[in-house]
């Protein structure tokens, strides 16, 4: 069953930079230590930090995320409704929230076919 692209989905997969998220030195020292506005930065942080959480929730629900992310960037949305009162532990602002989402979903997908790849070899079918 196809779920219908939602941004408020995407709060719960970025929750782990919000500071309402529960204290954790470690990781807010990470958050911290990286410039949200820089790509390779951005892309190193998700890779610290957003994977784990990431394969944390079910296949279907990782596709959704995914799915999610393509759609809104098809078109003209600015993703300030996901980031409106979600205070972070950024050190700066996000500037091009849309090249944020961009990275993120590249991300996502380069973890999904990570697993794919780790899995047919797992099964012998690689």
């Amino acid at each position: 069953m196809n779920k219908k692209p939602d941004l408020e989905i995407l709060r719960g997969l970025l929750f782990t930079y919000c500071i309402e998220n529960t204290k954790d030195l470690d990781r807010e020292e990470i958050i911290v230590s990286k410039n949200v506005n820089n790509l390779e930065e951005l892309a190193e942080l998700f890779d610290a930090l957003t994977k784990s959480e990431f394969f944390s929730y079910r296949e279907d629900e990782q596709q959704w995320f995914i799915d999610t992310l393509e759609h809104f960037l098809s078109t003209d949305e600015d993703f300030e409704s996901v980031f409106y009162l979600f205070d972070t532990y950024f050190e700066d602002e996000i500037l091009d929230k849309r090249a944020f989402m961009a990275v993120l979903v590249e991300r996502l997908k380069s973890y999904m076919s990570e697993a794919l790849s780790a899995k047919q070899i797992q099964d012998g079918t690689h």
